[in-house]
C-alpha cells in the first residue's frame, strides 16, 4: 500500500532530521557562562542574518596586542572586530595575515531568525568583576590582577544556516585591568555542522594568533575542550606583554645541577613561574628532555 502525501512528506521530514542531526535536546545554562539574557539585563540584538553587526562603544579602552580599542562589533557569525563590521559567513583560516583584529568564539554561517539570540552586557563594577578578578589569578597566578572593566557577548542557542533545529551556545568574554588585557571563550552544547568553522584569535598582519583546533564534527567536543582545566572554558592573554618575551635566564652552579632530579623540578618551577607571569596559561606543564651528545 502506497503512502500518502502527508505520511511521504514526515517520513522525508524524519530522514533529513536523521542526515543533518538537527535533533537537540534541551540546554541548561553552562557552568562556565558568565551571567547573560533578560536576567543580566543584556542589550539583545536584533540579527538580520549576516548582515548583523551591533557596534558597541565601550566603557573602558581595550588593549589588544599593542592596539587600543574604543569599541568594537558584535558579528552576527560568531566573533568580534574592532575596526569595522565584518559580515563574512564563511571563516578564514587563521593566520589570516589581514588587515583586522578577530576574536572568535565560533566563527560559522549562524541564522537566528528563527532561533537562539545574541546578547552583550559590560559592567565597570559589582559580583561579574569579582568573578573575573577571581578567574584571571586562578589561571595567570603571578600576576596579582584586579579586573576593572568586563564585557560579556553571548550567542545563545543560535541555529546554523540550513540546519534549522540546531542549536549551539557560546561566549566571548573581555577582562580588563589597567594595562592587562585577557579573553575567556566558554562553551556550552553546540551541535555539529557541515558549514566551516573557525575558533580562536588573530590580529592585523597575523603577529599574534591562537587557533582551537575545530572542525564541524568536533564542535560538541567544544564544551569539554579547555587550554586551563576547566572543561568548556580557554583562558588568554591578550595585551602586548606575550610579543616581549624574548627569553629567560636561569644560572646553575654546573652541569651536575641539571643530573639532580630534585634540582630539575625546582628549576622547571621557576621557569613555568616566570612564563606564567607573561603570558603562559598556570595549567601548562614544562618537561625536561636529557640530550647526550655523543663524540663522532
Amino acid at each position: 500500500m502506497g503512502l500518502s502525501p502527508v505520511s511521504q512528506y514526515l517520513l522525508m521530514f524524519i530522514s533529513v532530521l536523521s542526515l543533518t542531526g538537527r535533533v537537540t535536546k534541551a540546554q541548561t545554562v553552562p557552568v562556565t557562562f558568565y551571567p547573560f539574557g533578560s536576567v543580566a539585563g543584556d542589550t539583545v540584538g536584533i540579527a538580520i542574518e549576516d548582515a548583523n553587526s551591533t557596534l558597541v562603544d565601550l566603557w573602558r579602552p581595550f588593549v589588544f596586542f599593542g592596539r587600543t580599542y574604543n569599541k568594537t562589533y558584535v558579528n552576527n557569525n560568531g566573533h568580534l572586530t574592532f575596526n569595522q563590521p565584518l559580515p563574512e559567513y564563511y571563516p578564514k583560516n587563521f593566520p589570516i595575515n589581514g588587515n583586522e583584529d578577530i576574536i572568535a568564539p565560533l566563527w560559522t554561517d549562524v541564522d537566528v531568525s528563527l532561533n537562539g539570540s545574541i546578547s552583550y552586557q559590560q559592567y565597570s563594577n559589582g559580583s561579574v568583576l569579582t568573578q573575573a578578578t577571581r578567574d584571571i589569578n586562578q589561571y595567570f597566578p603571578y600576576l596579582n590582577f584586579t579586573a576593572t572593566w568586563v564585557l560579556v557577548a553571548t550567542w545563545d542557542r543560535v541555529q546554523y544556516l540550513f540546519y534549522s533545529g540546531t542549536e549551539a551556545s557560546f561566549q566571548v568574554v573581555l577582562i580588563s585591568g589597567g594595562d592587562l588585557s585577557f579573553i575567556l571563550m566558554n562553551y556550552g552544547d553546540c551541535a555539529e555542522t557541515l558549514n566551516g568553522v573557525q575558533a580562536g584569535y588573530d590580529t592585523v598582519n597575523s603577529t599574534s594568533h591562537s587557533v582551537i583546533t575545530v572542525s564541524g564534527s568536533f564542535i560538541p567536543n567544544l564544551v569539554n575542550s579547555s587550554n586551563v582545566n576547566v572543561p568548556g572554558r580557554w583562558a588568554f592573554r591578550v595585551d602586548s606583554a606575550p610579543e616581549n618575551i624574548i627569553g629567560v635566564e636561569l644560572r646553575v652552579i654546573s652541569f651536575s645541577d641539571l643530573t639532580k632530579s630534585e634540582n630539575i623540578v625546582n628549576v622547571l618551577e621557576k621557569l613555568q613561574q616566570e612564563l606564567v607571569k607573561s603570558g603562559l596559561p598556570s595549567s601548562a606543564k614544562l618537561n625536561f628532555r636529557r640530550i647526550q651528545k655523543t663524540r663522532p
